[in-house]
């Protein structure tokens, strides 16, 4: 194999290469909007025209969940102030529910802003507090829900 073949050699490969990198980009691109839109297949608990509310794929305590306008805001600084009182509204609604179905002994709600927001998508945790937690599954956990 002389330097004409490696030369054609990559070229030939290069095309499939770039597709290769441009598909596996795309997953990740997928998998990253999992985190904030919810996995494939979601264990959705609450949706309507403004916000959708689903199961953290990595939980920090039996029932942790987000609530996501569906339309895009960066932060707390962003959102628009009737889409903030509906996030609200269906954040007290579904701790309600948290604390009826899982019997939580508290629960945090946590927003994150500027340095400490990993996503850069308006969103709100509800994080069961429990003295004993059980660690259901996800889909222990969206059954009790559901």
């Amino acid at each position: 194999m002389d330097f004409r073949d490696i030369t054609e050699f990559i070229k030939d490969t290069s095309k499939y290469i770039v597709v290769i990198i441009l598909v596996l980009l795309f997953f990740i691109f997928v998998v990253g909007l999992n985190q904030v839109i919810g996995p494939s297949m979601e264990p959705n608990l609450y949706e309507d025209d403004i916000v959708k509310v689903f199961l953290d794929v990595n939980p920090n305590s039996t029932g942790h969940c987000l609530i996501v306008p569906k339309e895009h805001y960066q932060d707390f600084f962003d959102i628009d102030k009737e889409v903030l009182n509906h996030v609200l509204e269906t954040a007290k609604v579904i701790a309600n529910r948290l604390k009826e179905r899982l019997n939580c002994d508290g629960i945090t709600f946590a927003q994150n802003n500027g340095l400490g927001q990993d996503v850069k998508h308006y969103h709100l945790h509800l994080i069961p507090k429990y003295h004993n937690d059980d660690k259901l599954s996800i889909e222990e956990v969206y059954n009790k829900l559901k």
